[in-house]
């Protein structure tokens, strides 16, 4: 049998990488935060200088994409990016090039290669319908988009950098738009996911929440 998965799709900002970071310590499995395959093909791009345009060229890249997950930390040509491929500008790259079908299919094998006993936790926009539909627990995450605007706000000054708040409840709306309207793997709720809007929640209340759902399902899996 397969290692279970559990999939946290949703919006930018909406909390579902740190709800499934922390999910998966709690039940022990391993992480998957597959939009950082995006960020880093898309880093990669603008480092060699491809057009963030050209489908051939980015899916082409993203086969032998040079990368390694170690410690916590992302590695790109044995360069920590980390820190580097959060950046707003590296993410709106990410959204533009994760709606070239190409690209999508080059990095869907190497997302399913992380499933490996006792399971998986990841997180994305299409990991529940696409990636891992045969998953075990599905729950779409969201939050409004005004007080995913205020987390990625205050992210950004934790950090120390320069930030607009109008600016960045923007720039999520319109990501949201771009990423739902795609026509390869849209942003949506599946009909067996569970809804989890953690607009009023605390972190630990959303990880209680999945962890509640995987474990009322986990002996029938």
């Amino acid at each position: 049998m397969s290692a279970p998965v559990i999939t946290l799709d949703g919006p930018s900002a909406s909390g579902k990488g740190t709800v499934a970071a922390m999910v998966a310590l709690r039940l022990g499995f391993h992480y998957l935060d597959s939009g950082s395959l995006y960020r880093l093909a898309a880093l990669y791009a603008v480092r060699h200088q491809i057009p963030l345009d050209n489908e051939a060229k980015l899916a082409m890249a993203a086969v032998r994409l040079p990368i390694a997950f170690r410690d916590g930390r992302v590695w790109l040509e044995d360069i920590d990016v980390t820190d580097e491929i959060r950046s707003e500008d590296i993410g709106l790259c990410a959204s533009r090039i994760g709606a070239l079908p190409a690209l999508r299919s080059a990095l869907l094998q190497r997302q399913r290669d992380f499933r490996h006993p006792p399971g998986l936790v990841t997180d994305g926009r299409d990991m529940g319908s696409v990636v891992f539909p045969d998953a075990t627990l599905k729950v779409f995450l969201t939050a409004s988009a005004d007080e995913r605007g205020r987390r990625r706000y205050k992210q950004l000054i934790g950090k120390g950098a320069s930030a607009n708040l109008q600016q960045i409840q923007q720039d999520i709306a319109d990501r949201d738009e771009r990423d739902a309207a795609r026509p390869v793997a849209p942003l949506r709720q599946e009909p067996d996911a569970r809804l989890l809007d953690t607009t009023r929640l605390t972190i630990d209340a959303a990880v209680d929440q999945v962890i509640e759902w995987y474990r009322a399902i986990a002996p029938r899996a």
